[in-house]
């Protein structure tokens, strides 16, 4: 007769992975009013009432479309009940990212994008935001309301971001992710994702977006969170099994994340063994060569197998580039700790979103920075809030190679802390978007980087008068090839004449949303003469754009990829005709709310011009 322990195994699980998968089904209850509590369904316990609550405030973003001074198109906007919603279309009460599309990815002042990115992470933006109680998660829910499908993670934090007292322990759970996936319609919907459950109570939501697969910006009007006070208890009611739940379990048990990168680098109890089997006669550079493909936690596993592997996983030149963006959730001093003696050669190195809420510090990141800055040639640090001017005193000193220095949205940084850019005079692309960047310094920077080709400066709101930063580029970044200026509030037209003057290799230009540049000054002329190499310009919310600067721009920019010329009165379907004609690589033309552009010039241009994505919205 045979064993019946196999079966038995089987059997328990199957029930164990019934019970997980049940974890994940969300409660879906009709919209309320924010804070107020409903009876809960059949899934719950009648003693445990469900809380329905809409987002008391942001805490943190990437980015958004917006200005830092208005509410219109901000991540600002998710806090509280639905401005818009059910309603579909462009409304400026929404929340908008900057990008959308794979149009940023294509400009020249797109970065080299990092090797050994984990297929799994493809998040480009976040938001994060805080409710008023902490609850067990049942259900999240999101209100889209114009080219909905970017939302592709949605995360819990255990920490409480109204505590009067930090945390012991922060830990982040991921309720929901999905690969990027193409949503047909534009309108307006009610995105609710099965999630699963988490044994901790939370108040803090995170959503990771990808808009790469988008034809427009998406833009957000609220989200609800739906919990219980007290932890559900799971009916056993189950749904089918999704192999999701063997890999989830493979990933815990194994500890392939970041959270065990310590114990593994660290582990010492390498397999005993007279042979290594056939990598003993493969060449030292070939087996280099094979693990260059692996990520972060397969090499964290891989180096356990064996003393061979362990010493090629281990070597320095497996870690020249270093992207540990992917795993911001987990990674801390430890983990840098740990990675400190394979990092001596490093030369790229990714700590975006990292380190918030306590878990870098700033000893910690000093430590690994001396064990690596020397070699330091890129490094980004775009949204990493644990960031001061003791961080950037400390990258000045030690990073004397540095070219590429990316502060993205570091808004907590004081204004002081980047009088210390100015000591790393090999800069080539420099980005502050969202800092508070003062006048005085961002000029102490631009006298001593000369060697700039990228700068993006938008949405910089400190900055008092950009007629006179744009006349120190114009006179020290001779070797420039891409400038943002997004919601630059007060450059005129003697602002652009020094830029056209000073910066002929311009490649890319974006004046988006600046307010005081007028056409009737001649300005957007000249600049199209002086610039011959540009492949991007956005004049994006200029009115005053009109045929002759089109024309111009046919005439003299035939190398344009990408003009935005959103809003503008003044420019009819011939100019544009000769614009597509003239300029065979275009590829993006933006004529949203154009009002001389109506639906049958876009349609008859399109005709013409099959290859050109050109993009017509329109008011409510």
């Amino acid at each position: 007769m045979p064993p019946v322990f196999p079966m038995l195994t089987v059997l328990t699980m199957f029930y164990y992975m019934c019970l997980r998968r049940r974890a994940r089904t969300a409660t879906r209850g009709e919209m309320m009013n924010s804070h107020r509590t409903i009876e809960a369904n059949s899934r719950t316990s009648p003693l445990n009432a469900e809380v329905v609550q809409y987002a008391k405030e942001v805490v943190d973003f990437s980015s958004h479309y917006g200005s830092e001074n208005s509410m219109s198109y901000t991540m600002w906007n998710l806090a509280g009940v639905p401005n818009v919603f059910p309603s579909s279309g462009d409304f400026t009460q929404t929340a908008v990212f900057r990008t959308y599309g794979t149009w940023w990815d294509q400009c020249p002042s797109a970065p080299v994008p990092f090797k050994r990115t984990p297929p799994n992470f493809q998040s480009q933006d976040y938001v994060e935001l805080a409710f008023e109680q902490q609850v067990y998660p049942t259900a999240v829910h999101v209100l889209e309301t114009y080219h909905p499908g970017a939302v592709i993670r949605i995360l819990a934090c255990s920490a409480n971001p109204y505590s009067p007292s930090p945390p012991a322990e922060v830990r982040w759970e991921i309720l929901w992710s999905e690969k990027p996936t193409k949503v047909n319609a534009s309108q307006a919907r009610q995105f609710k994702p099965c999630i699963k459950q988490i044994n901790f109570p939370t108040n803090l939501i995170r959503l990771e977006v990808n808009s790469s697969l988008l034809d427009y910006y998406t833009e957000l009007d609220a989200v609800v969170l739906h919990g219980t006070k007290d932890k559900p208890v799971l009916s056993l009611k189950t749904s089918l099994i999704d192999m999701n739940d063997l890999e989830d379990d493979y990933e815990e048990k194994n500890g392939c994340g970041m959270d065990n990168l310590n114990k593994k680098f660290s582990s010492i109890a390498l397999r005993e063994g007279t042979s290594n089997g056939y990598f003993d006669k493969l060449p030292y550079e070939l087996i280099q060569l094979i693990l260059n493909h692996l990520t972060l936690p397969d090499l964290c596993r891989l180096a356990q197998t064996c003393k061979l592997l362990n010493q090629h996983c281990c070597d320095p030149l497996q870690y020249i580039h270093l992207n540990l963006q992917p795993y911001w959730a987990k990674l801390n001093d430890t983990s840098l700790e740990f990675l400190q003696p394979r990092c001596t050669l490093v030369q790229w190195l990714n700590l975006s979103w990292t380190g918030n809420r306590g878990f870098i510090s700033v000893s910690g990141f000093s430590r690994f920075l001396k064990v690596c800055g020397s070699e330091l040639v890129r490094l980004e640090l775009s949204c990493s809030h644990f960031l001061n001017e003791t961080c950037l005193e400390i990258i000045s000193e030690l990073c004397l190679n540095l070219q590429d220095l990316n502060l993205s949205s570091c808004d907590k940084l004081p204004p002081q802390a980047f009088n210390h850019i100015a000591k790393l005079c090999g800069l080539k692309r420099l980005v502050l978007y969202r800092t508070k960047v003062e006048q005085t310094a961002l000029l102490s920077v631009l006298n001593f980087c000369s060697e700039l080709q990228h700068l993006s400066l938008g949405s910089c709101v400190m900055i008092e008068d950009y007629d006179v930063i744009a006349s120190m580029i114009g006179a020290k970044c001779k070797k420039l090839r891409t400038l943002d200026l997004w919601r630059c509030k007060n450059i005129t037209e003697n602002g652009i004449a020094e830029l056209a003057s000073g910066c002929p290799l311009l490649e890319e230009l974006d004046l988006g949303w600046c307010p005081t540049l007028q056409s009737s000054t001649g300005c957007f002329a000249k600049l199209a003469r002086q610039l011959p190499n540009l492949q991007k310009l956005f004049l994006t919310a200029n009115r005053s754009v009109c045929d002759t600067d089109i024309e111009e721009l046919a005439c003299n920019c035939t190398r344009l990829r990408q003009l935005d010329i959103l809003g503008t009165r003044m420019v009819s379907p011939a100019s544009l005709r000769k614009l597509l004609e003239s300029c065979k690589d275009l590829s993006l033309l933006d004529v949203s709310f154009c009002s001389q552009i109506d639906n049958r010039a876009v349609l008859e241009l399109n005709v013409s011009f099959p290859k050109v994505f050109i993009k017509k919205s329109f008011t409510q």
